[in-house]
């Protein structure tokens, strides 16, 4: 489908905003925030390049069978690097969700707590958390890069 389309479409369905995901070589390879605006999609920045995934399936051994995930927050990073920072913020404000501290996310009772983080390679990773157990639950998103400016 086209942007024109999905604009179309979700005009219809009367959303306020659309996530695409774009494969590379079968893989996720771009998420792409937008607003829907009366002109089309308005990118929301930053786009995010996927090195790698770890889908929710791969973590089921750590999700209860009984437990439903219903509401989630941002784990505030305990030192983010300004670039994380910036990605905490565009997310919560997308998504409408909160950024917290782990303790505020457990005394506030979410069930999952989203975690930005980087690794030992500087990579940043985005991560999902059952709380209180702070256990992986997935998805696990590797990023490669993220780009902050379009040129056009």
């Amino acid at each position: 489908m086209s942007l024109g389309g999905v604009a179309e479409k979700a005009l219809e369905l009367d959303a306020e905003k659309v996530i695409i995901i774009s494969k590379w070589r079968g893989d996720s390879g771009k998420i792409e925030l937008f607003r829907i605006s009366e002109k089309g999609l308005d990118a929301v920045l930053p786009l995010i390049y996927v090195k790698d995934v770890k889908l929710r399936r791969d973590f089921e051994e750590n999700i209860p069978r009984e437990r439903r995930l219903k509401s989630v927050a941002i784990t505030a990073s305990k030192i983010p690097s300004l670039e994380v920072k910036r990605l905490e913020n565009v997310l919560s404000e997308f998504f409408n969700i909160p950024v917290f501290s782990l303790k505020e996310i457990c005394d506030r009772e979410y069930d999952a707590a989203a975690q930005i983080l980087t690794d030992q390679s500087n990579r940043i990773i985005v991560t999902f958390k059952l709380v209180p157990e702070f256990v992986e639950v997935g998805p696990q998103i590797g990023v490669s890069h993220l780009v902050w400016e379009l040129t056009r």
